[in-house]
């Protein structure tokens, strides 16, 4: 292995160009950046000024000018076996070399107790990635003590340490997964990971640094800091430069870990390690980062990153340049211990505090303590820091700065889920309100922070995403031979064929459109769908209960969810939820569809909660309910599998689940649609899951945003192989995109739905590539007009969904449509079809004759939420 070392180099005018941009305060690009990188002498004195400015201006921004941040901590090191075997590491080790694979938790305490007592208020829980994977004795110590992996003790020893000593946890366990974070998250106010480099050679070349360590992989690491951003984890990275990395890689490094600050606002801090050579290690014979190299990127780390990131150096690697590091633009020294060495570099004894202090205000500036979630993060509150955990941050933190409080006393609190939440509160009629006087205003408070960094999010965009662009008609299959197929056999239309007959729609304008093909298209959709189900049009008579709309996951086309403390919140009690379960049931219904905010304050048990409180009232009612977002969110919350999840919420009286959440199961369109939402991956395992165990559900597609038709395609392919899989799907939903109080259009980023002719095209389009799987295609009356139901019904739709009694997810995002619709209306909409209506239970069997006549009766909508429609858009509240 060759070490990439950079002589001095004197001024050009590459150079002078770039001090120059820093200087004047504009964006560097990454060419700029490299040449920065090499800056020495006279030029890395001006490189250091212009970050200096940057880092002061970020100080003095954030109310705290001149002062240096660090955090008193204790170093647990919970195991140090690992399944990687990356060449500079002497923290890793193999068994024989320790007293046991883990740490037990008697000594967790006792390490912990002992910084208590010495006032440290960070636990830094510091371990290798999954060494059950590789170490046979790492398994049988969980299983001897009863955890089914390394994370799942972490989590139990991170509450321990909260319970017991009043320490917070900070977790560094490696690599994480977007479920991962979900399950630590309630017990750690912060988490870290080093990207280190993305340099993809260190990884795949043998003999490089990374080579052999399946978790250095630069884009698993890259996706666990996305994950965390999008799980509002407030997140420590960085970089470890020396380790055989090219300068260029290194301004790449730092460029990736701008984007993903920019998107997603959770990297709290970015440390700049040096290399250090080791005995013992495969890297021994490499010369240590050079400290004026170290400097350099710290500089360019600051002023790419800006003034809000802040940067680093760990004052035990730095020698005796405390003052050049805060030349170069840090604003933090990281964690300190006065108790435990730095296992990862335990030749490197920590400075003594008080030493540390001495050497900030040597340089200027004032040493001030704080907690291991920065201070931004400690007075944002939600969504960055979980209840649970709110009373052990606020007994520590001073709350006019997040700072650590000096007089802080350190004693344990119990953790436990949050008081409360299914409390009847807020704008609780707004489910009739938003029908008669609209919503307060067309976006929550919290708009231009919530959903990260909107000018980020713009390069994301799939190609073609923004306006519905049709593909090149010299790449289309042909149009004739695509209809022949859909016609005589379904089964086998290729993904060419199937976007040849979406094409038929046109683009947003209307350009490209075969009104002819598209006619054609709906006939033989139609035809399918009287091969599959006959003509009947069914629905069925239910009442959503959306039981609170407080969420801070930060869907992008959301309109729907508020803040706690936004005009349009609510919440509603378990008895509210069952009056109107009760209330519907009057009303002739057969199911009640219920689904929520992913609100911080609910308990991990309220799903199962609601669902009894329904049976409870109305033990014969068809519960329908939560997504699979809110089942993983139960499962983390409550440390469950989904598996067992689903079994408890079973018993608890849930009979099926809505296939709501999936928007577009691509991840390169979900990650533009939602910040914190679950992945595809995770969608379709909790689906399969349901499946297995016995719980039927739908499947659903949110379309005409920022998609193209060629994820449309994927998404019905993906639909139907998990059908074949499982056959555990009653329906699939079709559900076009209502922009106009949407954010992620608010914002100019998607465009306003797709046009009536997509809506044709994709319904039937649905019913071709779904034939022989699943036999019942559905269309949402809530987005749709009655003409457009009636088109689409036409071209392959056999069912309209409910009734509803409720809709106040569509109406907030400004659906003209109503909350609800009588049988009444609904046979006034299907009668010019002159196909039969009929009513179905969720199953799509035939109800009672008693709830038949019931809903009769009633005309299928309770009377409680019956008023006057307005006739325009519900985007504000009129007075």
């Amino acid at each position: 292995m060759t070490a990439k070392r950079h002589p001095n180099v004197s001024s050009d005018s590459g150079t002078r160009r770039a001090l120059a941009r820093a200087r004047d305060g504009k964006t560097l690009d990454l060419a700029e950046a490299a040449i920065l990188l090499r800056a020495r002498g006279d030029d890395l004195d001006a490189l250091l000024a212009h970050a200096s400015r940057v880092r002061d201006a970020g100080l003095e921004a954030a109310g705290r000018p001149g002062v240096i941040t660090y955090s008193r901590k204790v170093f647990i090191p919970l195991t140090r076996l690992c399944r990687d075997r990356c060449g500079y590491c002497t923290f890793a080790t193999a068994p024989h070399k320790l007293p046991d694979a883990f740490l037990s938790p008697d000594e967790v305490l006792e390490i912990a107790r002992q910084g208590a007592a010495m006032g440290c208020k960070e636990a830094l829980f510091t371990l290798g990635d999954r060494p059950e994977d590789r170490w046979h004795q790492a398994r049988e110590w969980l299983d001897a003590h009863g955890y089914d992996d390394t994370l799942s003790y972490v989590r139990a020893m991170a509450i321990r340490v909260l319970e017991e000593t009043g320490l917070l946890p900070h977790l560094n366990p490696g690599v994480l997964t977007w479920k991962d974070l979900q399950r630590l998250k309630p017990v750690a106010p912060s988490m870290g990971m080093m990207l280190e480099t993305t340099s993809r050679r260190l990884f795949t070349e043998k003999g490089e640094a990374h080579y052999g360590s399946p978790d250095k992989d630069p884009d698993v690491r890259l996706r666990v800091l996305e994950d965390a951003g999008r799980s509002s984890v407030p997140f420590t990275t960085g970089l470890l430069i020396g380790i055989g990395e090219t300068i260029e890689e290194r301004a790449e490094s730092i460029f990736a870990i701008r984007r993903v600050a920019r998107e997603y606002g959770g990297i709290q801090e970015v440390i700049v390690q040096n290399f250090r050579a080791k005995p013992d290690t495969a890297m021994r014979g490499m010369p240590d980062a050079d400290l004026h190299e170290l400097a350099a990127t710290i500089a360019v780390t600051r002023l790419v990153l800006g003034p809000k990131v802040r940067v680093q150096a760990p004052p035990n690697l730095i020698g005796e340049e405390y003052t050049l590091m805060l030349r170069a633009g840090i604003d933090d020294w990281g964690g300190v211990s006065p108790l435990t060495p730095d296992h990862v570099n335990p030749e490197r004894p920590w400075p003594q505090i008080d030493d540390l202090a001495a050497r900030t205000a040597a340089a200027g500036f004032t040493l001030r303590e704080r907690l291991t979630i920065y201070p931004e993060y400690v007075l944002a509150g939600e969504p960055w820091l979980d209840p649970r955990l709110t009373e052990h941050v606020a007994a520590l933190a001073d709350p006019a700065t997040g700072l650590a409080r000096e007089d802080a006393v350190l004693q344990g609190r119990p953790w436990q889920e949050p008081d409360g939440g299914l409390v009847t509160g807020g704008r609780a009629d707004l489910h009739t309100a938003v029908d008669a006087e609209g919503r307060t205003g067309d976006r929550r408070a919290d708009f231009d922070s919530v959903y990260g960094d909107w000018d980020a999010l713009r390069e994301r965009l799939p190609s073609g995403g923004r306006d519905g662009s049709v593909r090149d008609h010299t790449v289309r299959a042909d149009v004739r031979e695509a209809l022949r197929q859909a016609e005589a056999d379904p089964a086998r239309l290729t993904d060419e064929q199937a976007l040849t007959l979406l094409d038929l729609a046109g683009d947003q304008s209307g350009a490209g459109a075969d009104d002819a093909g598209l006619e054609e298209l709906c006939r033989i959709a139609d035809g399918l769908r009287r091969e599959a189900v006959g003509d009947d049009v069914t629905y069925v008579v239910n009442r959503n209960i959306n039981f609170t709309n407080v969420c801070y996951t930060g869907c992008r086309f959301c309109a729907f969810a508020q803040r706690r403390t936004d005009a349009d919140a609510y919440t509603l009690s378990l008895s509210e939820v069952a009056d109107r379960a009760q209330e519907a049931w009057e009303a002739g219904a057969t199911e009640v569809c219920m689904q929520g905010g992913i609100h911080p304050d609910l308990p991990g048990t309220a799903y199962f909660d609601i669902a009894r409180a329904v049976k409870e009232r109305r033990p014969e009612m068809h519960v329908h309910a939560f997504s699979p977002m809110e089942v993983v969110n139960g499962a983390s919350r409550t440390n469950l599998s989904v598996e067992e999840w689903l079994h408890a919420a079973r018993e608890a009286g849930v009979d099926s689940l809505p296939g709501t959440a999936a928007e577009i199961l691509d991840d390169d369109v979900r990650w533009v649609l939602t910040k914190g939402k679950l992945p595809a991956r995770e969608w379709i395992e909790v689906i399969t899951t349901a499946h297995r165990v016995g719980i039927p559900t739908t499947s659903t597609m949110m379309y005409g945003h920022v998609d193209t038709h060629e994820h449309w395609v994927r998404h019905i392919r993906l639909i139907r192989s998990i059908q074949e899989e499982t056959g555990g799907f009653s329906e699939f939903v079709l559900l076009p995109f209502v922009h106009h109080s949407a954010p992620i259009y608010l914002a100019g980023i998607a465009r306003p739905g797709p046009t009536a002719r997509e809506n044709r095209a994709v319904h039937a389009l649905a019913r071709i590539m779904l034939h022989g799987a699943i036999r019942n295609i559905q269309c949402s009356w809530v987005k749709l007009r009655d003409d457009l139901c009636r088109d689409v019904l036409a071209g392959g739709v056999n069912d309209l969904g409910g009734t509803l009694m409720e809709e106040t997810i569509s109406r907030m995002a400004g659906s003209e449509n109503g909350s609800y619709k009588t049988i009444s209306e609904i046979a006034a909409m299907v009668a010019p079809t002159g196909r039969p209506l009929r009513q179905r239970t969720t199953s799509y069997g035939r109800p009672s004759e008693e709830r038949a006549e019931a809903a009769r009766r009633s005309d299928g909508v309770c009377q409680s939420v019956r008023g006057p429609l307005l006739t325009v858009s519900p985007v504000v509240r009129r007075e």
